[in-house]
């Protein structure tokens, strides 16, 4: 699989427009809904220039044909004779007029009612998650980054000199040690499994519990960025600078992505005051 930059440079050089893939690709931006939605064919449309003719020469009147004269006084119904012109006026009868009629309410039947709930279409599922995470080994800390790009980090980007930093501010070694392949989801691409959130989640969480019974112990873990909160913290946006307890991988330090925090600096003041009231959790085990 290519990522998705050189993919639609392929699909401009050769001049392509409009492109479905038969099966959902990795990390490939989304498809309008639009596109996929099936054509409805309206019942109640306006009928063809044809038949639209046919209706109109129905309803002209041959010029052959006489056509008969309206009487301009309509008579007055016979059980009406008797009543006096203000009873008649009450009524509604004279001068050209007709007894009211009481409304009639017309209502469809409950069994087509049932038809159209049944026949319209269901909420299609929300889609699966992506993103990418890799986890590394910073002394005794362990870090769940989330890669924006996909990639994992060269040592030249700027994200990963600006993780240099943070690490070397906390006390911690500059050189992370990257633990394994990036977890990327969604896992199956083009199946019917559930690979909603929750099944994210499962999965992340899983596979760092995974690492630390394997022997990668860690005093705090580390969640960088949003992808990386969500998924192993269940946290959010509203839970950067802070430290949280996970069920079965202990405590954690959930803060903003580091894309985030070179478009934001001001970011910088807040990340450095929450970690200093925690990083004595990790110098004090490295002593």
């Amino acid at each position: 699989m290519i990522e998705e930059g050189r993919r639609r440079a392929y699909l401009d050089a050769m001049q392509i427009n409009t492109w479905l893939p038969r099966c959902e690709l990795p990390f490939a931006a989304p498809s309008r809904p639009e596109l996929l939605q099936p054509i409805v064919v309206r019942t109640d449309a306006v009928p063809e220039p044809a038949v639209a003719l046919e209706v109109l020469q129905a309803s002209v009147v041959p010029a052959s044909e006489p056509v008969a004269e309206r009487p301009s006084v309509r008579t007055i119904p016979p059980a009406a004779k008797g009543l006096s012109l203000a009873e008649r006026i009450k009524q509604g009868i004279g001068k050209g007029n007709t007894p009211a009629q009481p409304a009639v309410s017309v209502q469809a039947p409950a069994a087509e009612v049932v038809e159209d709930a049944a026949a319209a279409p269901a909420s299609a599922p929300a889609a699966p998650p992506r993103f990418t995470l890799q986890l590394a080994r910073a002394g005794k800390c362990l870090l769940l980054v989330d890669l924006p790009t996909g990639e994992p980090f060269q040592r030249r980007d700027p994200a990963y000199l600006l993780l240099k930093d943070i690490l070397r501010a906390a006390g911690l070694t500059d050189s992370p040690e990257w633990i394994g392949e990036p977890v990327r989801w969604p896992q199956f691409a083009g199946t019917n499994f559930d690979q909603g959130p929750a099944a994210a989640r499962d999965y992340v969480q899983g596979f760092i519990a995974g690492r630390m019974d394997a022997g990668d112990r860690c005093h705090c873990l580390w969640l960088v960025g949003h992808a990386a909160v969500r998924f192993a913290g269940n946290g959010d946006q509203d839970s950067y600078d802070t430290e949280m307890q996970i069920d079965g991988l202990g405590t954690g330090f959930a803060m903003p992505g580091l894309e985030d925090i070179m478009d934001e600096p001001q970011r910088k003041a807040s990340l450095w005051k929450a970690m200093r009231s925690i990083r004595q959790r990790w110098l004090e085990q490295q002593e």
